[in-house]
Parts: C-alpha cells; sequence; structure tokens
C-alpha cells in the first residue's frame, strides 16, 4: 500500500483524522479489525482506491438487504496463532475456539460465495480463505464442549470404561456401610472431603468403623470417617484418573500438532477474517452517516453537493462545493462563526476519508481527486499578545508547503493573511497564492481581506467564494456560494446593534473616500476603506487601512488586481526624504504622530498590529497611551500610533463615549449613582485603563 508520504501528522490533526479512526473503530468487532483501523492512512494509488470504496459500497449493500454476516469470531485466536509451532500443547478451551473459527469461516466462504454476483469486490476475499476441514472434523472427533471425548482413542475409551467400574463399586460398597452403620451415624448421607467419601459417625462410636478420620463437625460431635475399604477404591481411582491425564495429553498433543501443519492456512483465514472485519465496520459507519461512493479522478477535481462533516452530523448545513475543473484556487470570505473554517475541515477531512476508502457522507454523484500531498494550515485565532507567535507558527507552516507543493497537493489554509500587519501579510499572501497558482496546486483559502478576494477576481483559474450572512437577522446562514466574493456587513450590523445613525452615515461617507497621503513628488500612499476588516461581521472602529501604508499606487484609482510593490527610496534631491528608524517607524511618521494631539476618542492607527481602536486614556508620564482595540484596552508606545479619524468626525457633540469606552455593567452603575447615593456599589477600573 502506498501512503501520502508528505503527510504531516500536524494535517491529520487538524483535520481531525484521528477522530474519525476512532468512531470507525466502534463498529470491529476483532482485535485484528481494530488493528487495521489503527494502521489507517491515506493512500494515493487510484486503482487500490477504487476497490477499497467499492468493495465497502458493496458492504453497505448487503447490509442495507438485512443479511445477518456470519463473521467468525476470533476470541481466542491470537494466543492460538502466538503459540502455534512453540511446543505449547493446546487445551480444550482452545481447541473449542479454533473449532468455532473453523466452523465460521466455511460459513462466511459459502456467504460470501453466494453475494459475487453482485459483490464481486467484497465475496473476493473468501475466495482467498480455506476450508480445512480435516482439521475441523479431527476436532469434532475428540473435542467436545472443552472436553476430550471417549472415541478420542481406545485407550482412553478403555481407561474410562475401568474408572467407571471402579467408581460404581465404590459408591455400592459405600452404601452397604452406610446401612451397616446405620445405628451410629449422626447423618443418612455420605459427605465428600477433599474428594474422597466418608461416612459422619457420633464421635463416641469412632472407634466401631475401621478406616481414617478425614473431617470433624464445628461442634465436634460428629467425625467422617473414610472407611478402608472405600479407601482402596479411591487409591484404585487415583492411578486411573492419572492415565487418563497422560492419555488426553498425548490427544491433545497430536490436536496440536495437526493444527500446526495448518499453521499458514489459518494465519491466513484469521487475516482475512480482520479484512471482513474491518470492511464491514467501513460499511457500519457509511451508514451510521449515510456516506455514498464517489467517482475518482487524479486532476485535482473535487465536485460535492450535500457534503457534511462527519463529526457534525445533522448539525450541519450540508455543503456545495467544487475546485479543479473551472478553478483550481478558491477564496473563501464571510463572517466570523460563519462557516468558513468548517467548510475548510470539511472538504480536507473528505478527501482524507476518500483516499482511506472510506464511503463520505455527501449527495451521490460526487467527485473526489486522489492527492499525493495535503497540506492544511488551520488555527484558532489568537490574542493581540500572541500576533507575532501565530504569523510565525503561520510562516513556518507556508514554509513546509512551498517545500512539498506541485499539481498534486491540496493545500488548505485558514485565515490566510492574519497575525501580522495586514499590508505586509497581504502582499505576502499573495506572492504565495501566486507560487501556488504557478505549480498549479488546488488551493482552498480563507481571508477577511479585499485585496486577495481582488487578487482572485482578477487571477484566471483563481475564483471568490462567499459564507452567506443574514443582514436582517445577524445571523450566518453556512450556505457556501461560489462565484462571488463576500461583502461587508459592518454597517448593517452597527445599526441593528443601535449605534447612531449619525455615526454609521459618517463612516459610510468615510467608506466611499479614498484617502491619500502624498510622499513624493508623483506618488502617493493609499489608506483605502473599511471592507478588508468588515467581512468578519465585528464592528470595530471605522477602519479605513485596505492596502499597506508601505505600499504605492502609481494612479490613486488603481483597479483591484493591479500590482503592488514596495515604495522605492527618495532621492537624495527630493524635498520629502524619509529614513526609517532602528524601531520600524520612519521619520515622517514619527514627526506626523508627534505633532498630533491624542485626545479621548479619536481613532489612530497602530500599523505594527494590523489594526486601529479608539483612545480610551491619554499619554501617561512613560509617553504611553491606552487604547481600545475591538474591545480590549492596551498601553501603546505613542510613537507607535498614528492619527486615523477625529473624534469629531465619528460622533456627535452630544455623545456619550462610556458606549463605546465602558462596559454596560459600568455604565449602569454610574447611571444609578448620578441619581442617588449607592450603598457597597463601586466601578471596577483595570490598571490597564487607569490614567
Amino acid at each position: 500500500m502506498t501512503t501520502i508520504s508528505t503527510i504531516q501528522p500536524q494535517t491529520l490533526e487538524r483535520l481531525e483524522y484521528e477522530r474519525v479512526k476512532h468512531e470507525l473503530s466502534v463498529y470491529a468487532v476483532s482485535y485484528l479489525g481494530k488493528r487495521h483501523i489503527v494502521e489507517l492512512q491515506p493512500i494515493t494509488d487510484a486503482r487500490i482506491l477504487r476497490r477499497r470504496l467499492d468493495e465497502t459500497d458493496e458492504a453497505t449493500s448487503v447490509l442495507r438487504r438485512g443479511a445477518s454476516i456470519p463473521l467468525p469470531s476470533l476470541t481466542g485466536m491470537e494466543q492460538i496463532l502466538d503459540l502455534l509451532g512453540s511446543g505449547y500443547v493446546f487445551q480444550e478451551q482452545d481447541f473449542t475456539h479454533l473449532h468455532q473459527f473453523l466452523r465460521s469461516c466455511t460459513q462466511l466462504i459459502d456467504y460470501m460465495r453466494a453475494k459475487a454476483d453482485w459483490a464481486p469486490n467484497a465475496a473476493s476475499y473468501a475466495s482467498g480463505m480455506h476450508r480445512l476441514e480435516r482439521l475441523q472434523e479431527e476436532i469434532e472427533r475428540c473435542i467436545r464442549n472443552s472436553r476430550v471425548l471417549d472415541s478420542a482413542s481406545r485407550e482412553l475409551s478403555k481407561v474410562r470404561r475401568r474408572m467407571a467400574t471402579v467408581e460404581e463399586r465404590s459408591s455400592r460398597r459405600l452404601a452397604e456401610l452406610m446401612a451397616k452403620h446405620r445405628s451410629i451415624l449422626q447423618e443418612s448421607l455420605a459427605v465428600q472431603r477433599g474428594g474422597r467419601s466418608a461416612i459422619p459417625v457420633r464421635k463416641e462410636y469412632r472407634k466401631m468403623v475401621k478406616g481414617s478420620v478425614l473431617d470433624e463437625s464445628s461442634s465436634g460431635q460428629t467425625v467422617y470417617v473414610e472407611p478402608e475399604e472405600i479407601r482402596q477404591f479411591h487409591d484404585e481411582l487415583e492411578l486411573l484418573r492419572t492415565e487418563e491425564a497422560r492419555e488426553e495429553t498425548k490427544i491433545l498433543s497430536e490436536l496440536t500438532g495437526l493444527a500446526e501443519e495448518f499453521r499458514g492456512e489459518l494465519v491466513v483465514n484469521a487475516q482475512l477474517v480482520g479484512e471482513y472485519d474491518f470492511l464491514f465496520a467501513k460499511a457500519r459507519y457509511a451508514l451510521a452517516l449515510d456516506a455514498v461512493n464517489v467517482k475518482l479522478n487524479e486532476h485535482g477535481i473535487i465536485i460535492l453537493r450535500g457534503a457534511r462533516h462527519p463529526l457534525m452530523g445533522s448539525k450541519m448545513i450540508p455543503l456545495n462545493f467544487e475546485l479543479g475543473e473551472r478553478f483550481r484556487m478558491l477564496i473563501v470570505t464571510g463572517p466570523n462563526t460563519g462557516g468558513k473554517t468548517l467548510a475548510l475541515k470539511t472538504v480536507g477531512l473528505l478527501t482524507l476519508m476518500a483516499q482511506s476508502g472510506l464511503l463520505i457522507p455527501a449527495e451521490t454523484g460526487g467527485t473526489m481527486a486522489v492527492f499525493t500531498g495535503i497540506e492544511a494550515d488551520i488555527g484558532d485565532g489568537q490574542s493581540i499578545e500572541q500576533a507575532l507567535s501565530t504569523f510565525s507558527a503561520h510562516i513556518r507552516r507556508v514554509k513546509s508547503i512551498l517545500e512539498t507543493a506541485d499539481r498534486r497537493t491540496l493545500v488548505l489554509i485558514d485565515e490566510m493573511a492574519s497575525g501580522t500587519d495586514p499590508g505586509e501579510g497581504v502582499g505576502l499572501s499573495i506572492a504565495v497564492l501566486e507560487e501556488l497558482r504557478r505549480r498549479d496546486s488546488c488551493v482552498v483559502v480563507t481571508t477577511h481581506f479585499t485585496e486577495i478576494k481582488n487578487f482572485a477576481s482578477s487571477t484566471p483559474g483563481c475564483e471568490n467564494a462567499r459564507m452567506e450572512f443574514d443582514a436582517e437577522t445577524l445571523q450566518p446562514l453556512y450556505r457556501l456560494t461560489i462565484g462571488e466574493a463576500g461583502r461587508s456587513y459592518a454597517f448593517a450590523i452597527a445599526k441593528k446593534l443601535g449605534i447612531p445613525d449619525a455615526v454609521t452615515r459618517r463612516a459610510e461617507e468615510l467608506t466611499r473616500r479614498t484617502k491619500t497621503l502624498e510622499v513624493g513628488p508623483s506618488r502617493q500612499i493609499a489608506t483605502g476603506t473599511t471592507e478588508n476588516l468588515c467581512d468578519s461581521g465585528e464592528l470595530v472602529s471605522a477602519d479605513l487601512t485596505t492596502a499597506p501604508r508601505n505600499v504605492i499606487r502609481e494612479d490613486p484609482a488603481l483597479l483591484p488586481g493591479a500590482s503592488l510593490r514596495r515604495a522605492e527610496p527618495e532621492t537624495a534631491t527630493s524635498p520629502k526624504s524619509t529614513e526609517v528608524t532602528s524601531d520600524g517607524i520612519s521619520d515622517s511618521e514619527e514627526t506626523f504622530s508627534k505633532s498630533a494631539a491624542f485626545r479621548i476618542g479619536d481613532s489612530v492607527s497602530i500599523p505594527y498590529l494590523g489594526k486601529t481602536g479608539i483612545i480610551y486614556a491619554e499619554e501617561d508620564g512613560m509617553g504611553n497611551i491606552g487604547v481600545q482595540i475591538q474591545g480590549k484596552k492596551v498601553r501603546i508606545a505613542r510613537k507607535r500610533l498614528q492619527p486615523h479619524i477625529a473624534r469629531e468626525s465619528l460622533y456627535p457633540d452630544d455623545y456619550d463615549l462610556s458606549i463605546v469606552l465602558d462596559s454596560k455593567e459600568n455604565r449602569k452603575k454610574r447611571h444609578k449613582m448620578e441619581r442617588r447615593h449607592m450603598e457597597g456599589v463601586s466601578i471596577e477600573i483595570l490598571p490597564d485603563e487607569r490614567p
């Protein structure tokens, strides 16, 4: 079996492949079936995959017809197969397990032979199994109900007949002694002590019976005596039992030797039973998921209708998806919690399942590609403090992807360009997408950034898609629409959540304008629109940055998809030469920052985070200013801030800034305290919020 050589354990983990294997293992009943599931890996040989999927589909059809599969039990077989040929003599219980296994194998062979016409792939395993009738018949002749039969050998039969005669004579003589000594007995029944027969004699009459005392009662009034004549019978029986055990061991040894002659056939049968257990486990899992067979291709084409994530069940809105025919790169946008990541994981996990011979939960008629490599960079969002580590991890994954990606690689990237300055992140992301396009890889990425959507709309072989969102109910619809880029819902959400009309109108006005900052005689830096952050569906503070501040547009009215390049250094004769300090901030930026009087309520840009925020606290003695970023309050050095939008442009003159800057709980407390004295009520101010 050829496994995917380039697949990373992290990719399997991110796509939850092991969880699918765990659910599958519930349907296996044998140790070999479960072992197959543990060792299950995606494969790249389309011919083998076609057979695996078809046989699973056939097994599913067998189960749908309500048939009871005579799957042999492997109980006890692991020990038998391990000990065959080791010199160990199998016991009666071992041969009972082996006989049950052989009889079930015969039933399975006959059963699958009858299904060969309409389930040829599934039935083919049984054609390799061995009936082993000679071994089965010999076990039946010698063993029954975990006991060696008298008919197993003439010597054993003779010994057991002698034993029966001695036992009969012993019982008859014991009855005679009980009758003879009836008057001195405590009870009228004989007893067993240590496997030997004794009579209960009253203690005062002990000497009237010849024999050995085996025991006495707890009261001491009764002694249990083995009569001398009976002891002689017992001794004879012990000798006969030793002879019986010796003869039984001889028979078991001969049976063990016969089983060892068929060791190879037994191993093959057990392995094929394990294959059948694995096959029908896949079939039962497919029935549980309402999964179907798919067409296969080696050209990167995926066509899915009504696809579902196997771990989500009916909770997921079915996904319609395509890739590889009209386009080999898909850019998915949409609101947070709108299903982008789930769609990405669904495509990746269903690909892994199909390449593992598992039917997939989708409508019939689907097509899946056979990839030699699957790469996934999917992770949860990080906080501001973790932005650097998030971006570093992302870059390491991108590096790994670029080391192996080719035309038979599926690349899945969640939240592309996240975790760093949006300008640089977008530029790097587009460069990576261009390289993957050059390699003809199949790529699906999710993003919030307009530039990446513009790249998709203007690049051949690349397409946009969006997760639908209901602007009226403010709820994601979890439906993927291919061919359309996601649009901003920030203003709709803002209005629904009660942001004053004056604020939303001003934001819409600012969005329609393209602000530019002159940095040279004939070049301009674009500061863009809000749309790159608004796809998330979150209301952030009127961010107008859609392009990096150090990316130059030759034309201020640059159309989507136009090339981006770094600003060239100004010449020595330039009247506005710009130098960059050691902390990455240009002289012009620092002067711009120092000249501004930041006030509470102003919107500022934080370039190194790629975000904007609202001033909630003025500059302290250390030169730090309090900035609220997406609801989180942090202190940032003044020189790292740039003016963005003055508070007058954002809010009416009488607007209560506490609505933006204070928690709902604290606002309620303030309003109550303004009306009357509130005993025991206090306003909580976190350390970062203090002036």
